[in-house]
């Protein structure tokens, strides 16, 4: 794969980043950049290295080689859990970072409050506790949290991945209009071929051990305009290309199926896709997904 040079407004450069854990690499020579509006996905099988590159680029971790230049501003982490406080209740969660930052209560309050309405959390759920209320609403308030601090790089570590298919998926439009709304760089991580497909506007695709970079997809279609099946059809074209098989322990695709998935990313064959995904699907699962 050729590493593209980083684009001149980029502002999260990673070049040749290595980190290892006591005498195990965990990720190497890993190279790609971050610009304001842009969503990178980082996917692959899980031990090679996505969380690891997360950490580095919130600075949870020290970096070991290469290097790493964060030019955001304000970068704020949202982790697969809600990691809400259970004795405060949702409006006060979602204030947490803003009486950090010193802002008066009265103030952080409103502040807390609009940004919750805006997430569909209304009076009632801002005045519960946490284990008031479903996991889906406990993680509307957790991205209400990263967004009212106005971070202009959001890094999501698959903060969506408990909730089921009709939760992540308003998740998703949610973080989308806010994405809109203006220019918040995302990188994320996901196990989720469609989550990637339906957010990123580059998805990267890590292998191997230690991991590295083996596939980048460019997807030229905004995630507002892109629709479930379009969604799929990018998944099972992603699926058709022997080095990202190789890199989720995937069994070769014949060479007829291949031919037919690779010739076009729009229009892949349909029997093709229910497979590619049910495969990598049990795949996830026997690595504990």
């Amino acid at each position: 794969m050729r590493v593209q040079p980083p684009a001149a407004e980029a502002r999260l450069i990673l070049r040749d980043v290595e980190h290892a854990y006591a005498t195990r690499t965990a990720v190497q020579g890993i190279s790609f950049s971050v610009r304001p509006g842009q969503t990178v996905a980082l996917v692959g099988p899980s031990g090679c290295g996505k969380t690891t590159l997360l950490r580095l680029c919130a600075g949870l971790a020290t970096l070991q080689g290469g290097t790493l230049t964060n030019r955001f501003a304000h970068t704020v982490m949202l982790f697969q859990q809600a990691r809400l406080l259970p004795w405060k209740t949702v409006q006060d969660n979602i204030a947490l970072g803003l009486k950090a930052r010193g802002l008066p209560a009265r103030q952080r309050r409103r502040v807390a409050q609009d940004m919750g309405l805006r997430l569909g959390l209304d009076a009632l759920a801002l005045a519960q506790y946490p284990h008031q209320l479903s996991g889906g609403m406990q993680s509307r308030a957790a991205l209400a949290r990263a967004l009212v601090l106005q971070p202009d790089l959001l890094l999501l570590d698959e903060p969506f991945s408990a909730l089921d298919v009709g939760l992540r998926t308003s998740m998703h439009a949610l973080l989308i209009a806010q994405q809109q709304a203006r220019a918040l760089g995302v990188l994320l991580i996901t196990h989720d071929l469609m989550e990637a497909m339906t957010l990123a506007d580059t998805v990267l695709v890590l292998g191997g051990a230690p991991g590295q970079l083996v596939y980048r997809a460019e997807l030229a279609l905004s995630a507002a305009r892109r629709s479930e099946s379009w969604a799929y059809a990018q998944t099972a074209a992603l699926l058709a290309q022997p080095v990202v098989r190789q890199a989720f322990e995937l069994p070769p695709l014949d060479d007829a199926r291949g031919d037919a998935a690779g010739a076009s990313a729009t229009q892949p064959q349909a029997g093709m896709t229910g497979q590619v995904l049910a495969a990598v699907h049990r795949k996830a699962q026997e690595h504990g997904c």
